[in-house]
């Protein structure tokens, strides 16, 4: 797990300077010897990176604390500690991920207390969206619609009353993504869909992520990689390891 405070979790106010001056309108991020360290150690990088606006970008790495945490950094949520970062145009900061990101399906920042109701989640985004002064009413079932049909599109919604730990895998990331996504910011980073144990199941979510790449910009990530024509970019990530593990797991997945 990363560890949050030191490795700089929060709103970005500012990252290393020397971006390239010139970068195609049609890129969303470009990051040059991306790098995250903390004072207990390496977490991930030099990363060079680039994700062009739209669709769904599957980054292909392994997973763990060093993915997680370019993900993060991905949605303005870490700052980097060396290297360049760009996002929006703009060079000089990555507040503006902050500020237009949304990122679910990563326990670290949106896990759902699992002992409660999907009714509550639903009320408890209502109350999220009202002036503070304002009495929210419980939440409905209209509500749970609009809220999850644009991410489950044909796939059943979860009932009201049921108890969001004893949702199916698939269901539940479905869910997790659609509260973080309410308020359809333009750039959407979901955690890796080789976090579902089923195989079918993340097919299922990748459909879905294509769905919401209509709209959007989706960058998710797997640890395999994934050949389908409707994604956008499918990038191979280095040094998403501890420095000392990286030959292991070169070791490890060669031929």
């Amino acid at each position: 797990m990363v560890e949050e405070e030191e490795a700089g979790v929060g709103v970005v106010e500012e990252t290393t300077k020397n971006a390239p001056d010139e970068i195609s309108p049609d890129v969303l991020i470009h990051g040059r010897g991306v790098t995250v360290d903390a004072s207990w150690g390496h977490i991930y990088g030099p990363v060079d990176i680039t994700v062009r606006r739209g669709g769904v970008t599957v980054l292909v790495g392994q997973g763990g604390r060093g993915r997680t945490a370019l993900l993060l950094t991905l949605a303005g949520r870490m700052k980097p500690t060396g290297g360049s970062l760009s996002a929006f145009g703009d060079d000089t900061s990555v507040r503006r991920l902050f500020d237009n990101a949304a990122i679910a399906f990563v326990s670290e920042v949106d896990g759902i207390e699992q002992t409660i109701r999907v009714s509550d989640v639903v009320t408890e985004q209502l109350r999220w969206g009202a002036p503070w002064h304002q009495w929210v009413r419980p939440g409905t079932e209209e509500d749970l619609e609009r809220i999850c049909r644009p991410v489950f599109g044909p796939l059943s919604l979860p009932r009201m009353d049921a108890m969001v730990e004893e949702l199916p895998e698939l269901t539940a990331a479905l869910f997790r993504i659609a509260v973080a996504n309410v308020r359809k910011p333009p750039l959407l980073v979901v955690g890796g869909i080789d976090n579902l144990t089923s195989i079918a199941g993340a097919r299922h979510l990748l459909d879905r992520l294509v769905a919401l790449g209509e709209h959007q910009t989706v960058i998710t990530a797997d640890v395999n990689g994934v050949a389908r024509d409707e994604l956008r970019d499918v990038i191979d990530v280095p040094n998403l390891t501890d420095r000392e593990f990286a030959a292991l797991e070169k070791e490890a997945i060669a031929p």
